[in-house]
């Protein structure tokens, strides 16, 4: 598949909405959920589209040395789209002009941080000459897709915020893909093998 057909498949749905009107009042988050984006990278070696991840640094009050996308919380009179490619510019240095937006997936929670996050997938050229923000990024990672599509997966039921959820968790090599970053790869992973 390539990413044009990708684009095609983003187009042709409707991304899904965070399931909040679930949420019991009394289980809300101080304030609610804050608004925030992250950019899903795609890129491709020669090899197939490949996957970027950032590891968080350890020092991090939240989602410490979890793999993630790069991305982070909207902005006063900001959009999802522009706080996503702002805040890759900021993590990894991707200037926005290098990234072909393909289009949004659907909205979900970040339970661990009480965030209301829009992805968006975007196309960067390879190589790109990318450049992690040691305050924000420890590594900057590519995972081709056929490998998260044939690795291990399992779902895991939890309750959060008075909700039962699956929380995906991919292995890849030693390392532990979960939470909404997984949640985010799974849909991809869909729509990437339903395209």
């Amino acid at each position: 598949m390539t990413l044009e057909r990708l684009r095609a498949a983003l187009a042709g749905r409707t991304p899904g909405v965070a399931p909040v009107d679930r949420v019991r009042p009394e289980e809300l988050p101080p304030g609610g959920f804050a608004q925030a984006a992250n950019l899903v990278v795609l890129d491709d070696a020669g090899g197939g589209p490949r996957l970027l991840l950032t590891r968080r640094p350890r020092h991090m009050r939240l989602h410490a040395g979890q793999l993630s996308f790069p991305g982070g919380r909207l902005e006063p009179g900001e959009d999802p789209l522009s706080a996503a490619l702002r805040e890759a510019r900021e993590e990894i240095g991707l200037d926005p002009a290098s990234a072909d937006v393909l289009g949004p997936l659907s909205e979900t929670l970040v339970l661990q941080s009480a965030f209301r996050l829009t992805p968006w997938v975007a196309s960067v050229p390879y190589p790109y000459p990318y450049v992690a923000d040691p305050r924000e990024v420890d590594e900057i990672l590519h995972v081709p897709l056929s490998s998260l599509l044939t690795g291990e997966h399992r779902v895991e039921r939890r309750r959060a915020y008075g909700m039962d959820l699956d929380v995906h968790y991919f292995e890849l090599g030693g390392e532990v893909l979960w939470g909404a970053t997984a949640r985010i790869t799974w849909e991809l992973l869909g729509i990437w093998r339903d395209a």
